[in-house]
């Protein structure tokens, strides 16, 4: 190949990923790359007990460290953390170690509301629609909340707290001491196995394939605290208001909302057995379809924000009919009313997939 040529297709690359990259400008904090984990499999029920050391445990990958969850906006978290993952027929197992000087807890009744003490969060989307996704918080005392979302809180929409995953097990480990001023604890640990009939909508259990690839997040919600007579107590700023907690995920939001579900990382279950060598995780082409629904989707917010009311057309939003995408041509198409709209993308040969004003995606 000539060097006339190959520039030519340097230049022809570069151009292009510099359009894609245009059409986003402006929102890039919002299409950042979400984390992705590989989860093995294991052949045998694990025992629940807080000891993320044993056997099971071992052989299953750690995560990233937990960033700030506006990512690279903010500092380094002052604590690590880091999760882990495994599955079989009947369950998803996580455990995760929060490292802490000092471990305190105070709620002790299930569905209180556990972030106000610090806490570890999981949130689950099994179909992937941004809708009908699941929340499970533990604090150091092992108290459950747990709560189920028809659609993010960015609706209008509120959260079912009498929901309740009944046959999770949970279990927590404290490196020293709980509620102990006087000396320095290592951190605390949680265990969990959550049903997969508890995570499902509809009567036939939501139970994973090889292969299958679901939608999940996790957070930890770290108060500043300072010692008053004996007692951890949250800071205050000068006014006398508490100062607002850390909040620390292990995939970015790019915002201070945990609950935009379509940022959260990327989970995909192999039916390989722990301790085997994994797969790497290969984004699928579909989400790079979905990320221009949810252009369209935030640009269509603001634009009703600034105008009050959708707009109606693409150009409207400074985007084009018809996108490139791994080379491919997609065609997007836009219908509006006065209170609603449809996007979606079809590139002729893969499913359609639409997303509505509420952000509920869904394809063919």
């Amino acid at each position: 190949m000539s060097r006339t040529i190959i520039f030519i297709l340097f230049i022809s690359a570069y151009l292009f990923v510099n359009a894609q990259t245009a059409d986003f400008k402006g929102l890039e904090h919002l299409f950042t790359t979400p984390k992705s984990y590989v989860i093995a499999r294991v052949n045998h029920p694990l025992i629940i007990d807080g000891n993320i050391n044993d056997k099971a445990w071992q052989s299953a990958e750690w995560t990233d460290a937990f960033q700030d969850i506006e990512g690279d906006l903010k500092p380094k978290p002052y604590y690590s953390t880091k999760a882990k993952m495994l599955w079989d027929d009947d369950y998803l197992y996580i455990a995760a170690m929060l490292y802490d000087k000092h471990v305190w807890g105070n709620l002790t009744q299930h569905d209180q509301v556990v972030f106000f003490d610090n806490d570890f969060e999981v949130f689950i989307d099994p179909s992937n629609t941004a809708h009908q996704y699941f929340e499970i918080e533990i604090n150091a005392l092992n108290t459950i909340f747990d709560l189920f979302l028809p659609k993010p809180y960015r609706t209008g929409s509120g959260a079912l707290i009498a929901w309740d995953s009944k046959g999770l097990r949970s279990a927590v480990n404290i490196y020293g001491s709980l509620n102990n001023p006087d000396d320095q604890d290592e951190g605390w640990s949680v265990e969990m196995a959550i049903p997969f009939k508890d995570i499902t909508i509809g009567n036939n259990p939501n139970v994973p394939k090889d292969g299958s690839m679901w939608r999940m997040n996790f957070s930890r919600v770290q108060w500043e605290t300072e010692l008053v007579n004996g007692k951890y107590i949250k800071k205050r700023n000068p006014e006398g208001k508490t100062l607002p907690e850390n909040n620390w995920v292990w995939s970015p939001q790019g915002i201070i909302d945990m609950h935009a579900p379509e940022r959260w990382g990327y989970v995909q279950f192999i039916s390989v057995e722990a301790g085997s060598p994994l797969p790497e995780f290969k984004m699928p082409y579909s989400e790079l379809q979905r990320q221009y629904l949810w252009l369209i989707h935030y640009k269509q917010i603001d634009y009703r924000t600034k105008n009050g009311r959708f707009a109606k057309s693409l150009k409207e939003l400074g985007l084009k009919e018809t996108i490139k995408i791994n080379g491919i041509d997609n065609k997007l198409r836009l219908e509006v009313t006065t209170q609603q709209y449809n996007a979606n993308i079809f590139d002729g040969v893969n499913k359609q997939i639409t997303i509505d004003e509420e952000g509920f995606v869904r394809e063919g």
